[in-house]
């Protein structure tokens, strides 16, 4: 069967992580190697996912990787409540890998900029439109800072 159109061209960000894990192999870096498979199989699993396999876009990739990086996060803070230190900074140093995919995080001054935003395009006054608030922000932040800092703005804010 022969198609045209973007369904067959793979996405951009996915093909540039198999690029990267054959520079990898190449270069025996096994912490890069094993952290670029983990996150392609992630994201095989995304396409097979449902009904029906698919190829994910750029975006949907980045959403998978910056799922891999928050897991990541989790993991690191888990060993190291656990005391397990090492097993910690393993995790850190693989989302230090994941993160270079992934488009920079906003600070603090720019995230409460654009809640400060949402909240007026909303006319929020209170905890009541938080959802409505949050469905004006998540969209503008794409990715750009954890659901949890986003959150918290917004309660800090209509609080």
């Amino acid at each position: 069967m022969f198609h045209l159109g973007t369904v067959d061209v793979m996405a951009e960000l996915k093909s540039r992580l198999r690029t990267d894990l054959n520079t990898a192999m190449k270069a025996r870096d096994e912490l890069a190697t094993a952290t670029l498979r983990m996150t392609l199989t992630a994201i095989t699993t995304e396409e097979v996912a449902g009904k029906q396999a698919r190829e994910l876009s750029d975006d949907e990739v980045l959403k998978v990787i910056a799922r891999e990086a928050k897991k990541r996060r989790e993991s690191a803070e888990a060993f190291d409540a656990a005391n397990r230190a090492e097993l910690a900074a393993r995790e850190r140093a693989e989302g230090t890998i994941l993160d270079a995919y992934l488009p920079s995080q906003l600070d603090d001054a720019e995230l409460a900029t654009l809640v400060a935003a949402a909240v007026a395009e909303a006319g929020a006054t209170g905890m009541q439109q938080m959802g409505a608030v949050m469905k004006l922000v998540q969209p503008k932040v794409a990715g750009r800072a954890d659901g949890k800092r986003i959150s918290d703005e917004v309660r800090r804010q209509l609080g």
